[in-house]
């Protein structure tokens, strides 16, 4: 879960939306992941089958809905994990500059042909980014017992990282920069001249939906249910427990973040590279933190877009299996028995848009998808209680239907607060959705086949 939601994430929605009040949308953020990983845990210790939240809607709201939300789950991790990709990027070529004292790789291969240096240099492809997903596509292809090896070294050393940080950067606070906490309103325009909703609640409200994204992962661990051992136990803990921590940990560290850098740093020079900017240049002495930071970061990228990969292949394996994406995504490797058509597949769309997409204009393409997963997810406990009133539920969501309903609506609010771009582009990911549907899922779907 921790990685470019909380080294890059927390600075843009510091710059554009919040200040230091980005603290209180992580607390907001948390709520809507609560409430939504409560219905995950009910959900994923009844039906521990591969798919999560396409799984779900396909149990309790027929096969057109979860077709939409499998479609929105690709946008989800697909586009996520293009987004860690995007940052990777970044942090590596801030590793070569600051750690290898090297020339940085070249703008126009670092990044996408959208975007244009300060010198006027227009980007071309992102090689890194590109690279990074290649490489963890074909250790998934390998085998998930490895990839969790891997992941649980990350793992360590990033949540190590990021408890440094804390400790060592709360005595470097300058309380000047809490000030004031929550600004006042008015409007910011970013780079690309879009308008953005600055202090006050709409601030913060745009703030969680950005922030977010670094909540993202904790519900990819219900799409391997199927690889669990004991769901019904496991799945719970890994959703809530996951949660908690790292709610914890994003809190403080948006607080020191926030204190030892300024709002109009996190704008300007500490954009890209933003935690290890707001090191090197406000917390003097400890620079090998920064070059520690910077290693932490790739790493914790690393595992973030391992995450999300194997969540984008188990749902396309649960779609290719129901017909409704190419049977061949359910096909496993006869050696390593693992969904490898649908991580070649994956790895082209993810590579795709890691290389020629903007970071800022996926991340939140990614929130307001995960969000709109999210909503679908709280509903269908709702239904499935009506439907199955007497169904084995290992873990039960409290008080429903009211902590579903509060969900919903704190996810909304987190919507609405993306801003109306983020919605168009929602609507015309859908629209390409219905119509691949019809014109495809439809005709060769197993439900609609009589099989």
């Amino acid at each position: 879960i921790i990685g470019a939601g909380l080294f890059v994430r927390t600075a843009t929605a510091a710059a554009q939306s919040a200040g230091p009040s980005v603290t209180i949308a992580f607390i907001v953020a948390a709520i809507g992941c609560a409430l939504a990983g409560l219905c995950y845990a009910e959900l994923s210790s009844s039906i521990p089958i591969s798919g999560s939240a396409y799984t779900y809607t396909y149990a309790t709201m027929g096969e057109f809905l979860a077709w939409i939300i499998g479609w929105d789950l690709i946008l989800e991790y697909a586009v996520g994990a293009a987004t860690v990709g995007i940052a990777w990027s970044e942090y590596l070529n801030n590793l070569l500059v600051n750690v290898f004292h090297i020339s940085p790789i070249p703008y126009e291969f670092s990044h996408s042909p959208f975007q244009t240096s300060a010198e006027g240099v227009n980007g071309i492809i992102n090689l890194p980014a590109l690279f990074i997903v290649g490489i963890i596509s074909l250790l998934l292809i390998k085998g998930i017992q490895e990839s969790a090896f891997v992941n649980g070294i990350i793992v360590i050393v990033k949540v190590a990282i990021v408890i440094l940080i804390i400790v060592i950067g709360w005595n470097f606070i300058n309380p000047v920069n809490h000030v004031p906490y929550i600004p006042e309103s008015s409007i910011f325009t970013d780079e690309h001249g879009i308008d953005h909703n600055y202090g006050g609640i709409m601030g913060i409200l745009g703030a969680a939906g950005t922030v977010f994204f670094a909540f993202i992962g904790f519900d990819a661990v219900s799409t391997a249910a199927q690889e669990t051992k004991n769901p019904k136990k496991a799945m719970p803990i890994g959703i809530l427990g996951s949660l908690a921590i790292c709610t914890l940990l994003y809190i403080l560290f948006a607080h020191v973040l926030t204190g030892v850098a300024t709002v109009e740093d996190f704008r300007t020079g500490g954009k890209e590279a933003s935690v290890a900017f707001a090191i090197n240049k406000y917390m003097i002495g400890y620079e090998w933190l920064g070059q520690l930071v910077t290693v932490a970061i790739l790493a914790g990228f690393s595992s973030v877009i391992l995450v999300m990969l194997l969540g984008q292949s188990r749902v396309f394996y649960a779609m290719g299996k129901d017909g409704l994406l190419p049977k061949s995504f359910s096909d496993l490797h006869s050696k390593y028995k693992t969904p490898y058509k649908a991580n070649i597949a994956i790895l082209v769309i993810v590579g795709a848009f890691a290389a020629f997409v903007p970071g800022d204009i996926v991340g939140d393409m990614t929130s307001i998808g995960t969000l709109f997963a999210f909503v679908l997810v709280c509903i269908s406990v709702i239904i499935l209680r009506v439907k199955e009133p007497n169904m084995v539920r290992e873990f039960k969501t409290p008080f429903v239907p009211l902590v579903p309903l509060l969900g919903v609506g704190v996810c909304i609010a987190m919507m609405y607060g993306l801003g109306w771009t983020n919605w168009l582009r929602l609507f015309a990911w859908m629209a390409l959705g219905v119509i691949l549907y019809f014109s495809y899922g439809k005709k060769h779907s197993v439900l609609n086949n009589g099989k």
